[in-house]
């Protein structure tokens, strides 16, 4: 190898190095963030205060005074013990906090686009606003919502992670099997108070309560998103 050749390989070996450093530098909670601390865990932490509704105001990747400021006020409202920095514990508290919000969010989000097509007719192999089947208006509403699905509920069902019927959330897909056979071929969407909406063979587009009948043919929960 020439000398030339030599140093362009340790100058690339060095700027990976100097790449797989950053990448790991920038989950929060990696490193303590304190007055003066700088970078993307930084532009994290600002980012995920001022989504939980602590004003830190621009986001600029640089711990002040007024990202201290929130941080001390998030640290109150959680009872963690109040220093002003932000260390595991503060930080795995902010990422599950600014975390659950984000879900909730997009629940609603699906949830509200959901209900616009409350008494849409239902039509076999439909995926318009012009009619709907069960997963047609499924994965119409997820998409809508910047999350991608499969076209038929069974392979719905495959999607995301398993959730027990006592865990459910908003959001949340209900699986049926309506001939009782252990196979999918039905699905809806949980909006929560133990209700779900779906296009329905006989109602098209509608919520029912979880009563009786639909929990003999419940199947299965996923959490998609």
């Amino acid at each position: 190898m020439t000398k030339k050749y030599t140093i362009l390989f340790v100058l690339a070996t060095f700027f990976i190095l100097s790449l797989a450093q950053t990448a790991q530098a920038s989950s929060l909670g990696t490193t303590i963030l304190k007055i003066g601390s700088a970078g993307a865990d930084v532009v994290q932490l600002q980012t995920e205060l001022n989504y939980l509704g602590y004003n830190v105001g621009s986001i600029d990747g640089y711990f002040g005074v007024k990202t201290q400021s929130e941080v001390v006020a998030f640290q109150t409202a959680k009872c963690l013990s109040v220093d002003g920095k932000v260390g595991s514990i503060t930080a795995n508290t902010l990422n599950s906090s600014y975390s659950a919000k984000l879900h909730t969010d997009k629940a609603n989000a699906i949830i509200a686009t959901a209900e616009k097509y409350i008494g849409v007719p239902y039509k076999w192999g439909g995926e318009s606003t012009t009619g709907f089947d069960c997963s047609g208006f499924v994965q119409y509403v997820f998409t809508k919502n910047g999350v991608t699905l499969p076209r038929v509920s069974l392979d719905q069902s495959t999607v995301g992670t398993s959730v027990n019927f006592s865990s459910l959330q908003a959001g949340d897909l209900i699986f049926f099997s309506m001939e009782n056979n252990g196979t999918v071929d039905h699905v809806g969407i949980y909006i929560g108070n133990g209700q779900f909406i779906n296009a329905s063979s006989s109602l098209g587009v509608t919520i029912y309560p979880i009563g009786p009948y639909w929990e003999s043919v419940e199947f299965s929960a996923r959490r998609v998103f």
